[in-house]
């Protein structure tokens, strides 16, 4: 029986950004250089996949430090933390890296400049989600206020309106998040901005790639955990570019083939945190039910990386990854 034709249409970014590959290589190198197991507080990225491929190396992950043994190193995640948690650490002498995202270390430090500056911080982001706990968990209670939408924004509520800055979780969409600040702006007109914009490079490049492809797709599957903020965003791009027939998969055995009967174009992508593995796994599907021809459209390179701690650098050691 001939199979249907299906062009997929591939965006590029996807996958894998420098943060996620940073967090990644802090734990197998803590694993090399430490030897099994080494714990990390909550998972190092929004991905089971990931996760698991850890885990079989001698990572054991937990959701708390009051899990982790005296005298074994625990690794951060790559969302962030609250400043009580490096603190508690400290208290117990372990050893820690910490595996925060640099783009997300900055939103970290202009809260904490603003408040030194007696500025309340208003944050853009998801209640909730480990990067806006860790975030607001860098300066006092009464300091910050979280903001989530639109209507949010009209109805806060502040005791200086002329001393106010704002910052955003780096996972957000990206039109979403302007829609909010637009808001804030004009009730708030001397609110302080970022310098930079915090939204990362990775989420606005992916979300780009997929308005890219969006409108020439019938169907569009993203690749990415279900607790993953930015690829839940790709969706909803996706959607809002028109293509209804949008959904997150976190593998191949997810995609729902009934849906893509009579599609003759799929996009295809992946969220920050999604291996390139994945995206080959769902391909390699995709043939088994059509005839495929794939067309990659990339909107711009990417050439960004992060260093490992200083402390990694050097695996030297007699121990190996069980």
């Amino acid at each position: 029986m001939t199979k249907p034709s299906l062009t997929i249409l591939l965006a590029s970014p996807r996958g894998f950004c420098a943060g996620v590959d940073r967090a990644i290589e802090i734990v197998e190198r803590a694993l090399i250089k430490h030897g099994a197991p080494v714990y990390v507080r909550h998972e190092i990225v929004h991905n089971r996949f990931v996760v698991e491929n850890l885990e079989q190396k001698g990572a054991i992950f937990v959701q708390e430090l009051d899990e982790v043994p005296e005298g074994l190193p625990v690794i951060f995640s790559a969302h962030g933390v609250p400043k009580s948690v490096p603190a508690a650490a400290q208290a117990r002498e372990l050893l820690y890296f910490d595996a925060t995202c640099p783009l997300v270390s900055k939103v970290h430090r202009e809260a904490e400049r603003h408040e030194k500056d007696g500025r309340q911080v208003i944050l853009i982001g998801h209640e909730g989600h480990p990067e806006v706990i860790g975030t607001m968990g860098q300066i006092d209670e009464g300091s910050i206020v979280l903001v989530e939408t639109e209507q949010d924004a009209e109805q806060l509520e502040v005791s200086d309106p002329d001393n106010l800055a704002y910052v955003t979780q780096t996972t957000l969409s990206v039109d979403d998040t302007a829609s909010i600040v637009k808001v804030l702006m004009r009730r708030f007109p001397n609110m302080s901005e970022p310098k930079k914009e915090d939204i990362c490079y990775a989420t606005t490049n992916r979300q780009e790639a997929v308005k890219a492809i969006a409108k020439r797709c019938e169907a569009l599957l993203v690749i990415g955990a279900p607790n993953s903020s930015n690829s839940k965003r790709l969706v909803e791009v996706a959607f809002k570019q028109g293509c209804d027939k949008s959904a997150l998969v976190q593998r191949a055995v997810d995609i729902k083939w009934e849906q893509l009967v009579g599609v003759k174009t799929l996009g295809i992508t992946a969220g920050a945190s999604a291996p390139e593995v994945l995206v080959e796994e769902v391909i390699e599907a995709c043939k088994d039910h059509f005839d495929v021809t794939i067309e990659e459209i990339n909107i711009r390179d990417e050439n960004v990386v992060f260093r490992v701690p200083k402390a990694l650098l050097d695996t030297t050691t007699n121990k190996e990854i069980h």
